[in-house]
């Protein structure tokens, strides 16, 4: 019996971690043919005199924000780690081990507009983001002791977002997380076996498949991973074998808010709505010697999947075993591809 990727169960491989995706697409062969509902949340205003983002309004450890006019930031009220410098590490055993953890964690509010997402975002102002990006990660690696930087955004409350103003967060530590350490060592497994990155041996194969790519402009593309665990997810890679944000061009910082603006647009069009998703940078740690075999990537993780309100839950076997997906890769790649860049509300008014 012939075997077909479109309609046969099987495994792909993420590269990048080595993990298993199962893909069955004999279990949803259409879905986007099913019911698509919009979602019914009402527009925001542009200012909320009861949010602790907006210009000049007081956050909830007391600070007063200033009448910001671009991207705003400031360290987390509520941060999840402590700029304090403290050795204790315990190993009772190898059985209950603990260490202290330093950091600093600072929000950037993306622009005073409380109603404008990445997505409405004009690029100009898309461009401020990315470069407020670059400097807090050049000022915050500037700290000896901080080894990673990690970039992100949870957008829309589906993903956690405590605030729906619409922001991202910089996390500095002293320790590289689990992930990072993953993803080097086999980038670095692949590099000293081939003396290229594996993200542009990759990137150079999908560029000649086209299937799976959505945006390609001078220095990035934007495309559906071949092992994609979440409905639509994305990447963005960059066509220098660059380690970290701090390595890019002017031109480069305008082309990846470029890239950013399109993708975001593509997926509010998708079904319509503030389409919600956790996004964040992988790059090389700082302050750490060699990590040439680190590529600069971004990834997208957005959990919708039939429409604006129908959610793909990792639950049951993706938690105990492996991710599973229904759609392929390719379909979602191909729904994506089909999207307008000017968004659905523009559309709408003419």
């Amino acid at each position: 019996m012939s075997f077909d990727l479109n309609n046969d169960p099987h495994i792909r491989i993420d590269i990048l971690t080595g993990e298993r995706v199962l893909v069955s697409p004999h279990r949803s062969k259409r879905p986007w043919q099913g019911q698509v509902e919009k979602s019914t949340t009402r527009e925001r205003e542009t200012y909320d005199e009861d949010c602790y983002l907006c210009p000049g309004n007081r956050r909830a450890e007391g600070a007063i924000n200033p009448s910001y006019s671009g991207s705003f930031v400031f360290v987390n009220d509520f941060s999840a780690l402590l700029d304090r410098d403290n050795s204790f590490y315990l190993n009772e055993k190898d059985l209950f081990i603990t260490e202290a953890e330093r950091g600093i964690c600072k929000v950037i509010s993306f622009s005073p507009r409380h109603d404008l997402t990445l997505a409405e975002m004009d690029l100009d102002a898309i461009t401020q983001v990315v470069k407020t990006w670059q400097n807090e990660f050049d000022n915050l690696r500037k700290n000896i002791w901080v080894q990673y930087i990690q970039v992100f955004e949870n957008k829309g409350a589906i993903m956690g977002c405590s605030n729906p103003h619409p922001h991202g967060q910089v996390w500095a530590q002293q320790g590289i997380p689990s992930a990072i350490v993953l993803e080097g060592q086999r980038q670095m497994d692949y590099f000293k076996k081939y003396g290229r990155t594996l993200l542009r041996d990759y990137l150079d194969a999908e560029l000649k498949k086209k299937e799976r790519v959505l945006i390609e402009t001078k220095s990035f593309v934007c495309l559906v991973p071949y092992w994609a665990k979440w409905p639509f997810e994305t990447m963005i890679i960059s066509k220098r074998e660059l380690q970290t944000i701090s390595e890019f061009s002017s031109e480069e910082l305008s082309d990846l808010a470029l890239v950013i603006q399109e993708l975001a647009i593509r997926y509010d069009n998708l079904f319509e709505t503030s389409f919600p998703y956790s996004a964040g940078m992988h790059q090389a740690p700082v302050n750490t010697g060699d990590q040439s075999g680190w590529h600069w990537h971004m990834h997208f993780y957005p959990p919708l999947l039939r429409s604006a309100t129908v959610k793909k839950f990792m639950v049951g076997y993706e938690m105990l075993a492996d991710a599973q997906r229904d759609i392929t890769p390719e379909k979602a790649a191909e729904m994506l591809q089909q999207l307008s860049v000017i968004h659905y509300k523009k559309q709408s008014n003419g």
